[in-house]
């Protein structure tokens, strides 16, 4: 079989391996489509620390079922998640579960670009293999992982009832941020990005102020209308740009979160005047990946029609010109979310 792998060059290519045999307690699934993450992009760039796997957004059709395992049948519709938490150390006991020193030990083999991937039996076990109800068609289910992400988000940053949002970088992240927080109940979301064409999709999906970050002084006036002069409750750092957290903490109100979302650089350095932070209570809450239970109530919204992704893949290439889906998921101007897709298409 073919699957997508980094090449030394920094390139993505094809590479043909064989077909791999679930274990015990394992299963094999037949890939529909993956999306490619702002993560994997970076991996190609040598900014992330599990640089050898790509692809960890996948759905598709189970393919062949290990010794043991219950619940899941040959032909059945799945979202897998390639981490889980171990669920008993003390960094899981106190709620933090995508900080577990486990969660990024597991994944898929030989990742989530492959025609067919095996999932480790520790993911099937801790319920890291979703059914997908036939009403989630392909393309949204491959964006339940980074949703996911958002509404982990959501859920550690515990914004009030009815809260005021700015997000700075409408990347896919920061889009389906806003979808997760509109559908949550969100009271007003402003955001920014350089891309014309990510600040349209915005606009179309529950961004109800736009601004070119180039444009002086544009954020502040419109927050300011937004809040009464307040400040939002929250502020997302939904890009890798480390000055942003500055812009973000100063649209918050008192008492205010900045999320830090977007993957900085190795070596990058919060930029923000901490006297600012401790005389306006601002809290700065860094969030990362997502968890099952986040999975399964993105998955009830999208079957329950409360939120919808469909229109933010922009294009689905098939597996065979991965590198192509490479290219144009960097050129944010030609592109939204970009997703690779396979023989269950």
């Amino acid at each position: 079989m073919r699957f997508g792998r980094l090449a030394p060059s920094g390139a993505v290519v094809l590479a043909d391996v064989p077909e791999p045999v679930p274990g015990t307690g394992e299963i094999t699934v037949r890939l529909a489509a993956c999306g490619v993450c702002g993560t994997d992009l970076e991996k190609l760039r040598g900014n992330y620390r599990t640089a050898g796997i790509l692809g960890h957004e996948p759905v598709g059709r189970v393919a062949r079922v290990g010794a043991g395992v219950v619940g899941l049948a040959e032909g059945d519709r799945v979202f897998v998640h390639h981490h889980v938490p171990c669920y008993a150390c003390p960094v899981c006991a106190r709620g933090d579960l995508t900080f577990c020193p486990e969660y990024s030990r597991s994944n898929l083999d030989p990742g989530g670009f492959a025609e067919v991937f095996r999932v480790p039996a520790a993911n099937v076990a801790r319920g890291a293999v979703l059914p997908l109800d036939p009403a989630v068609e392909w393309g949204s289910g491959a964006l339940l992982e980074p949703a996911g992400c958002a509404l982990t988000a959501l859920r550690r940053v515990a914004p009030p009832d009815g809260a005021s949002y700015v997000i700075l970088g409408l990347g896919p992240i920061g889009l389906l941020y806003a979808r997760v927080a509109r559908a949550l109940g969100a009271s007003w979301i402003g955001g920014t990005d350089l891309s014309s064409r990510r600040r349209d999709a915005a606009r179309g999906g529950g961004v109800d102020e736009t601004l070119d970050p180039r444009e002086d002084g544009g954020l502040r006036r419109a927050v300011d209308r937004a809040t009464q002069g307040v400040g939002v409750d929250v502020a997302v750092v939904a890009t890798g740009d480390p000055t942003a957290a500055r812009t973000g903490v100063e649209l918050l109100r008192r008492g205010g979160t900045l999320n830090l979302m977007g993957l900085p650089a190795p070596g990058s350095r919060l930029d923000v005047d901490l006297q600012q932070l401790y005389l306006r209570g601002v809290r700065v809450v860094p969030t990362y990946a997502t968890t099952e239970p986040d999975l399964r109530e993105l998955h009830r919204l999208l079957v329950g029609k409360t939120l919808a992704l469909a229109s933010l893949v922009s294009h689905a290439i098939p597996l065979e010109r991965i590198g192509e889906a490479f290219a144009l998921a960097g050129r944010p101007d030609d592109a939204l979310k970009v997703v690779v897709t396979g023989p269950a298409f």
